[in-house]
C-alpha cells in the first residue's frame, strides 16, 4: 500500500473502479503474489499496470528494458505494447522466485518476447551495447542513481524512462534523511531534475513514478 492510499483508499478504489479492465492473467499472477510471497507489496498495482500498458502501447516499443521483474505483473503490462518484431529485457537477481515470473510469462502470449535473465543489472548494462524505447526500474532504492546514470547511455532522443517509488512513502521531504535508501532516491530524483537531455514529471500515482523522456 502507499503513501497516497494509506491517505485516502477510497479515492484509490474510485479510481480502480473506474479504470480499464485488468486482464485475467493478470489478476491471477496478483493474487497468486499474495498467496506465494512474502512481501507481495512490491507488485506494480492495478493502476501502475495500466499505466505502463497504455505507455507501452502509445510508444509501440521495439526494446523495453525492465530492472526488477519480481513476479513478471509489470513485465507483461509493458509486453502489451511491444510492436510486432520487440522484445522486453528484464532483469532481476532473485532466483527462489524465478518459477512464479517464468510460469506466467510461458502462459502469456509474449513468451517469445520476452529475455528473462538473472542478473544485476549493473553488470548488464556495463555489458550491453543496446538502445531502449522503454526503460522502467523498480528494483533496489540504493543503486537508483548508478541505475540512472549507466542507462543514460543506452537512450535516444524519444526514449522513455520511469523510476518507480520515487516518493518513497513521502520521506523524499525529509531534509536530512538517516535511511540510504531514501537518500538515494532524493539523490535520483536531484539528478533528473538537473540533466537537460530529458524532460521529466513525477507522477503521485502511488507511491510515485518519475516519468522521463529524452530530448
Amino acid at each position: 500500500m502507499s503513501f497516497f492510499e494509506e491517505k485516502n483508499p477510497e479515492m484509490d478504489r474510485y479510481l480502480e473502479t473506474h479504470a480499464s479492465r485488468e486482464p485475467e492473467i493478470l489478476k491471477k499472477l496478483r493474487r497468486e503474489t499474495y498467496q506465494k510471497t512474502t512481501q507481495p507489496h512490491m507488485i506494480s498495482g492495478y493502476q501502475q499496470g495500466r499505466l505502463l500498458t497504455i505507455v507501452s502501447s502509445m510508444i509501440k516499443p521495439e526494446n523495453i528494458l525492465e530492472i526488477g521483474t519480481f513476479t513478471g505483473y509489470a513485465t507483461l503490462c509493458l509486453a502489451t505494447g511491444l510492436s510486432e518484431n520487440g522484445k522486453i529485457t528484464t532483469l532481476d537477481v532473485n532466483e527462489d522466485l524465478a518459477y512464479l515470473p517464468k510460469k506466467y510469462f510461458a502462459e502469456s502470449g509474449y513468451s517469445s518476447q520476452i529475455d528473462f535473465k538473472l542478473q544485476d543489472a549493473k553488470e548488464f548494462l556495463k555489458e550491453t551495447d543496446e538502445f531502449f524505447d522503454l526503460v522502467f526500474i523498480d528494483a533496489d532504492k540504493e543503486n537508483y542513481a548508478e541505475y540512472f546514470r549507466l542507462i543514460k547511455p543506452h537512450t535516444k532522443s524519444g526514449s522513455v524512462v520511469m523510476f518507480d517509488n520515487v516518493l518513497w512513502y513521502g520521506k523524499v521531504l525529509e531534509e536530512n534523511p538517516k535511511q540510504k535508501s531514501t537518500q538515494a532516491i532524493k539523490e535520483l530524483n536531484d539528478l533528473i531534475a538537473a540533466d537537460d537531455d530529458f524532460e521529466n514529471l513525477i507522477l503521485p500515482l502511488r507511491d510515485g513514478v518519475n516519468f522521463l523522456r529524452r530530448k
